[in-house]
């Protein structure tokens, strides 16, 4: 009887959808009793599906297959980042010199400080670029990392520790340094930690918000060419 049960979840086509969003769900829950960083929803989120996989003895492909639906909603909720950024754009025309100059400086600090580390434990060109793409969109980053040779499934799950991680200490570094700006805020989180940074930014306010869905755009692009340079050097 147990196991057909388990069959019965397993096979059904939204299987991997229902238990995600659950799953998620049950992170938010706890993030909003406790109000702690570190029960990121996304952490808290990964780590139940993991469980019950790994419980059901259910394989990735499966999962992945009866969990595509959810990406079908990916592309709209990009395009729905306009909006903040549409009603701020007084704001970036006026401020103009500085994102450029903010995005630019966080795009090569990413790419250095991933050419520095990789040197310091002495990675292979393959390992490297994997690497390189680690603070951009997982879509950006999968061609990347395809198109330099490095492993696109060890940079997506780089991307998403990367993202989940900007998210959690946001709000620790600005107090640590001081930061009260809201635009340097919003760029940083978006240059820095994508779409899981942007998810913080909006919380924080419209005008972090909108910059830093700027940011997901222009570093995206901006590290495309960068890594293609960086990726010479080892």
């Amino acid at each position: 009887m147990v196991y057909k049960m388990q069959d019965m979840l397993t096979d059904s086509v939204f299987f991997g959808a229902v238990i995600s969003l659950a799953a998620y769900e049950g992170g938010l829950l706890l993030k909003k009793k406790f109000k702690l960083a570190v029960l990121n929803p996304l952490l808290i989120g990964t780590i139940c599906v993991m469980a019950i996989l790994s419980l059901l003895d259910v394989e990735y492909s499966q999962y992945n297959e009866s969990a595509s639906y959810i990406s079908y909603l990916l592309t709209p909720a990009t395009v729905c980042l306009a909006v903040p950024l549409y009603r701020q754009l007084t704001l970036l025309k006026n401020n103009i010199k500085a994102v450029a100059g903010g995005i630019a400086s966080g795009v090569l600090a990413s790419l250095m400080s991933v050419f520095l580390l990789a040197k310091l434990f002495g990675l292979d060109h393959e390992q490297y670029v994997t690497l390189l793409p680690k603070s951009i969109t997982t879509a950006i980053g999968l061609g990347v990392s395809e198109e330099l040779g490095g492993i696109p499934t060890i940079t997506v799950a780089v991307i998403i520790v990367t993202g989940i991680l900007g998210n959690m200490i946001a709000e620790f570094v600005y107090k640590l340094f001081r930061i009260e700006e809201p635009v340097a805020k919003g760029l940083a989180l978006g240059t820095a930690s994508h779409a899981i940074g942007t998810a913080k930014a909006m919380e924080m306010g419209e005008i972090e918000g909108a910059m830093s869905s700027l940011a997901i755009a222009v570093a995206g692009l901006v590290t495309v060419i960068g890594a293609s340079l960086f990726a010479n050097l080892i």
